[in-house]
């Protein structure tokens, strides 16, 4: 049990977050300084038996193809994940055939790319699928990072093995270059294990825009605790606030923004 919240931004304008269902859902937009929407998005679907889905894909090509190829892949992904199994399949591998699925719709279009990011809610545990930068986090309300997937890109990458900080890779001349995306050649999925959850810890699954505007430990300070829809607004703000700076050596860098955040419920039982 939880909640979700979403929240739009076109670049340095704030926009609202509008939603329904289980506490919330989410809208996008584009950046203001390319006139176009690249194609940030994002899809909340409903489960049976104390599943959920959540996932955002963020298109890039020639416009408007990097919307199309956005949509395709929730489009293929929402209508694979409704369609009732041939025989009694896990929510992980239908997830994951959900996702190949929309690797195939994208690849058809013939050009443009996405990168998707999923996340299994179930049984009381996350569980991330992704493809690209788009990122997801997984964090409690003292902060303490569960999870954090690895961006498929050579600056995270280096982040990882130790030759970059992420204050360098943010402003490194290749921090905007992706190895991995749905509909690019030898596309790949990457699936993490189910993280538990524990009451008040917080579920993140973004756009690139806030990930190239935001610092990991800024993002966690933001949404680790109090209304999740105020730490949205005040991420959301800051995003505009660097994207209208973009240029030189500060950090900040104009693009499609969409976030969705999901916060544990508070159980009745005390431990």
């Amino acid at each position: 049990p939880g909640g979700w919240w979403g929240r739009r931004e076109r670049g340095a304008r704030p926009g609202g977050g509008a939603g329904a269902g289980a506490g919330g859902g989410a809208t996008t937009g584009g950046a203001p300084t390319r006139g176009t929407d690249t194609g940030a998005a994002c899809r909340t679907l409903a489960g049976g038996a104390g599943a959920g889905r959540r996932a955002g894909p963020d298109g890039w090509g020639a416009p408007p193809q990097g919307e199309v190829a956005a949509a395709a892949a929730l489009t293929t992904l929402r209508e694979s994940l409704l369609q009732p199994p041939g025989e009694p399949t896990g929510w992980s591998t239908r997830v994951y055939s959900a996702f190949e699925a929309a690797s195939a719709a994208v690849s058809a279009l013939g050009g443009p790319c996405t990168t998707l990011s999923v996340v299994l809610l179930e049984d009381g545990a996350a569980r991330p699928f992704h493809a690209g930068d788009s990122p997801i986090l997984v964090f409690g309300q003292r902060g303490r990072r569960k999870l954090e997937v690895v961006a498929h890109s050579p600056t995270a990458y280096a982040v990882e093995a130790g030759f970059l900080v992420e204050e360098e890779a943010m402003l490194h001349e290749d921090r905007h270059v992706v190895l991995n995306a749905l509909g690019a050649e030898g596309a790949r999925i990457d699936i993490g294990a189910p993280v538990r959850l524990n009451p008040r810890d917080t579920v993140v699954v973004a756009s690139d825009g806030l990930s190239d505007n935001l610092y990991s430990e800024e993002i966690v300070g933001l949404l680790r605790a109090g209304p999740v829809g105020a730490g949205l607004a005040s991420a959301a703000a800051l995003c505009a606030e660097r994207m209208a700076q973009e240029g030189g050596d500060r950090l900040g860098h104009a693009d499609d923004l969409t976030v969705l955040a999901f916060r544990a419920a508070i159980t009745s039982e005390r431990s």
